[in-house]
């Protein structure tokens, strides 16, 4: 396996991640035909499989475990674990719900500002309502981030300050 190897666990702020060997790194460059993040990859960790996004951040790639991928992953700084890495070419396309297009399509301000948001920003919000279970909360959420878009409310409901 070529893309087989073990590291030591380190972290950086709160985030335990780990650095990918450079031959394993150039493979996925090749593989995936960019050389800027985010990269798609999966693998597995000490054997439990993964998806992630091969980051890079203060000019060194960096692959982040997170508690899915490694239990108790912060508490286990400095460990030495296994790692098997590899190009993730799977569509992970994530739809909107057809209520919050709607939704947002129905308002050319709603519209024009969730366009101007930076992709992880729309993903986080379509994300947020494709989790929801009862079509209540659903809705409810929809328009909450309706609000949210014509600049009424921050995204936690809070009213914004009117402009004197």
């Amino acid at each position: 396996m070529k893309n087989h190897f073990t590291t030591q666990l380190q972290i950086i702020g709160i985030n335990p991640f780990v650095f990918i060997p450079e031959e394993i790194l150039n493979q996925i460059f090749e593989a995936s035909g960019k050389n800027k993040s985010p990269i798609p990859v999966k693998g597995t960790v000490n054997g439990k499989e993964f998806k992630q996004n091969l980051m890079k951040y203060l000019g060194e790639w960096r692959l982040y475990i997170n508690l899915m991928m490694l239990k108790d992953s912060p508490k286990r700084i400095g460990e030495t674990i296994e790692v098997f890495v590899e190009f993730d070419d799977a569509d992970r396309t994530i739809s909107i719900h057809p209520k919050l297009d709607q939704a947002i399509k129905e308002s050319p301000e709603a519209l024009a500002n969730f366009e101007s948001l930076i992709p992880s920003r729309k993903l986080e919000l379509i994300r947020y309502i494709n989790n929801l279970k009862t079509e209540a909360s659903i809705q409810r959420n929809i328009d909450k981030i309706i609000q949210h878009l014509h600049g009424e409310i921050d995204f936690f409901g809070k009213t914004i300050n009117s402009k004197p």
